[in-house]
């Protein structure tokens, strides 16, 4: 009978945490909006991150000038490997079918 009541209890208690829980939860940790623009102008609400080889495999011509800000130091990070990654992707392709296209004839 004993163990019951505490079960009981127990059971009670810990339903009744859930509950202060979740109607106390806008209290202790309120949500807060982010912002949807800038902050005076001055902030930018996300900052894009590097181009992905997929860009650069379809702007042959920004990867190639990205390279070059690569070589020259006025560019870095990733976008240089990505760059870089589909330069030498774009000329193997070419390469190869210039060897197959000039060896059928």
């Amino acid at each position: 009978m004993v163990q019951r009541k505490s079960v009981v209890i127990s059971s009670i208690m810990l339903i009744a945490g859930f509950v202060i829980g979740f109607v106390l939860r806008p209290v202790i940790d309120p949500v807060t909006p982010t912002p949807t623009g800038t902050v005076a102008g001055l902030v930018p609400t996300a900052i894009a991150g590097p181009r992905g080889t997929q860009y650069f495999a379809a702007n042959l011509d920004e990867a190639r000038k990205i390279i070059a800000g690569c070589r020259d130091g006025s560019v870095r990070g990733d976008e240089c490997s990505h760059a870089e990654e589909a330069v030498e992707t774009a000329e193997s392709r070419a390469r190869t079918k210039r060897f197959l296209g000039s060896g059928s004839h």
